[in-house]
């Protein structure tokens, strides 16, 4: 009698339990639409109840090798410039990168769709990726961990992992910089419109801004501070209700070029001049703020070198190289344009 080595649970097997089709059982594991809540629920505890793993080669078989950018949504200039930074490194280091959508919200928290995602990924030669401010990513590390795949986060947003390896600026003193610019042009009601707080950049930067205040002694008053998200839309709306004060600020401090935008659009349509009547700064230097009425001071950072730290340092650890640090952060310098000037006094604000 010889002894038989345990059976492994396949996609079959699964499908086969529930009574599906395997088509379904990969939808649900691929975190993609045309299957019921119920039904992806089902599937999920099935796979967890079955451990099943999806089948994964040693080594990805693809002839060429490549570098997997995965986000949530890919159409921001920040995005842009650091996937520009990603892309030169990787063709430096004769690599294609790829681009990719992350599985939807909460699913990717599941550790079977996790590695069912990353078994797709090794499957078409991937052999790192890179993480662009993805939410959530901590079942995404725990997976690519599994099999041995580096993978680097740029710029982290709600993550506790504790094999996180990130790259980003240095948030803090570049928020600060930028607080302290205003500081010297006599402003001290300076509003603060930030992003998410799950975001590791934002919170930084909201922290700088707050370290320059308290230095030069000015208490923070929560009415100017606001959190939202990285986008106009949020600036637009944060900019109204603060420009409607009863005693509105003298500046507002952006936490992103996007924000930005949407501060100015509002000041604009308010019939606020900028930097006569309201001084704006952003955060990125993405080409857009160049070009915006008036251009815009904003804090520069090096988003074509965090792509390229990214993927370096993913090619370093698929070597057996380890980052000297779990955090590296790039220096950050500011730009300073028409967007800012000296603080109105009553007079000239009447």
């Amino acid at each position: 009698m010889t002894d038989s080595l345990p059976h492994r649970a396949t996609l079959a097997d699964v499908a086969e339990a529930l009574g599906v089709s395997k088509a379904t059982v990969s939808k649900a594991l691929n975190g993609r639409d045309g299957i019921s809540p119920e039904t992806r629920e089902r599937v999920l505890a099935t796979v967890a109840a079955l451990d099943y793993r999806p089948t994964t080669s040693p080594s990805p078989s693809a002839s060429r090798r490549a570098i997997a950018a995965v986000f949530d949504i890919p159409g921001s200039p920040y995005i842009l410039g650091v996937l520009q930074g990603a892309l030169a490194a990787a063709t430096a280091g004769h690599l294609d990168l790829l681009t990719r959508l992350a599985p939807e919200g909460s699913s990717r928290r599941r550790r079977a769709v996790a590695r069912n995602w990353i078994a797709d990924q090794r499957a078409a030669g991937v052999v790192g990726i890179v993480g662009l401010t993805l939410s959530e990513p901590d079942g995404l590390i725990a997976a690519a961990s599994e099999v041995g795949m580096p993978f680097v986060i740029v710029d982290p947003v709600d993550t506790h992992s504790r094999n996180l390896v990130s790259i980003g600026s240095s948030n803090w003193a570049g928020a600060r910089n930028a607080t302290e610019h205003l500081l010297t042009l006599g402003h001290r009601r300076i509003a603060w419109v930030g992003g998410p707080a799950a975001s590791d950049a934002a919170r930084e930067r909201l922290y700088g801004y707050r370290a320059a205040l308290d230095a030069a002694g000015i208490p923070v008053d929560p009415l100017l501070t606001r959190t939202g998200r990285f986008d106009t839309t949020s600036g637009s709306e944060h900019a109204r209700e603060l420009l409607a004060l009863g005693q509105p600020p003298t500046a507002i401090m952006a936490g992103d070029d996007e924000i930005a935008v949407g501060v100015l659009a509002t000041a604009h349509a308010m019939g606020i001049r900028v930097p006569e009547d309201l001084s704006v700064t952003g955060f990125d230097d993405t080409p857009q703020s160049a070009w915006t009425t008036p251009p815009l001071t904003t804090v520069h950072q090096h988003l074509e070198g965090m792509g390229e730290v990214a993927v370096q340092t993913i090619l370093a650890m698929g070597d057996g190289g380890r980052p000297a640090s779990r955090r590296i952060e790039l220096a950050t310098t500011l730009t300073i344009r028409s967007s800012t000037g000296p603080a109105p006094t009553a007079r000239t604000r009447a």
